[in-house]
């Protein structure tokens, strides 16, 4: 039993089982990384209650936001609409293993549309995000997720970036604690990616530490694997 299916299920069932949020925070590694970037067009995989998502829309972003569960997506809706942000976010079902969220058109028309198909599912194109992200998409169902990161990493405009933030340890309140589980570095998930030095460079990868709170109050002292990935080309070879 681990088909996308199953996943959907137990998904909308954790979300559907804790009230609706009605302010979720953000990550504090998305708003250390990205205080200080100038607005434009931004993805987030995995969004959950959206407290990502509506922290980068109150800043001017432009956010496509996407997730497994229907009832995750629905409820990120409405609190983008009683926040007055609905024209700045769209959120999305999607099974990343299988569909990958449309970019927003280019002000000047459908510029990517016309690049070829390549053999990596990434149609080649040159990207209309400026910021994809990717915070703990972890899953115990099937997801080659390297495939989806590299495609986020196709995703973006030449200056664009990719922050995925993973876990680093085993928080109390975390659904996985096997004791064996391994926990990949930053830089195994870059060379997971094989991303053409030509046209992206590794800007961070790092395994801070932070003291987090759990879903009951709890605080613990936690891990977590940084990697910030900057597109410096077109898929043409353009800088």
């Amino acid at each position: 039993m681990n088909t996308t299916a199953d996943a959907r299920t137990t998904w909308d069932g954790i979300y559907a089982a804790r009230p609706a949020a009605t302010d979720p925070r953000p990550n504090v590694r998305l708003t250390e990384a990205v205080a200080e970037l100038p607005p434009g067009d931004a993805l987030e995989l995995g969004c959950g209650e959206g407290g990502d998502t509506l922290w980068l829309a109150r800043r001017g972003w432009r956010v496509t936001a996407v997730d497994l569960s229907a009832v995750a997506v629905e409820r990120l809706n409405a609190l983008a609409r009683s926040h007055g942000l609905a024209d700045r976010v769209t959120a999305e079902q999607h099974d990343l293993g299988a569909s990958f969220p449309e970019a927003p058109e280019a002000p000047d028309g459908p510029e990517a549309s016309e690049a070829p198909e390549s053999t990596d599912g990434t149609n080649g194109t040159n990207g209309r995000f400026d910021l994809v992200t990717a915070h703990y998409l972890h899953t115990p169902f099937d997801l080659d997720r390297s495939a989806v990161l590299r495609r986020a990493a196709h995703a973006l405009r030449p200056g664009g970036r990719l922050l995925v933030v993973d876990h680093g340890s085993t928080a109390p309140w975390s659904w996985n604690q096997d004791p064996d589980v391994r926990f990949p570095s930053p830089q195994e998930v870059a060379e997971g990616l094989a991303l053409d030095p030509a046209g992206w460079t590794v800007e961070r990868a790092d395994a801070p530490r932070r003291t987090a709170t759990g879903p009951d109050g709890t605080t613990a002292e936690v891990t977590d694997h940084v990697l910030c990935v900057r597109r410096v080309r077109h898929a043409d070879g353009r800088a």
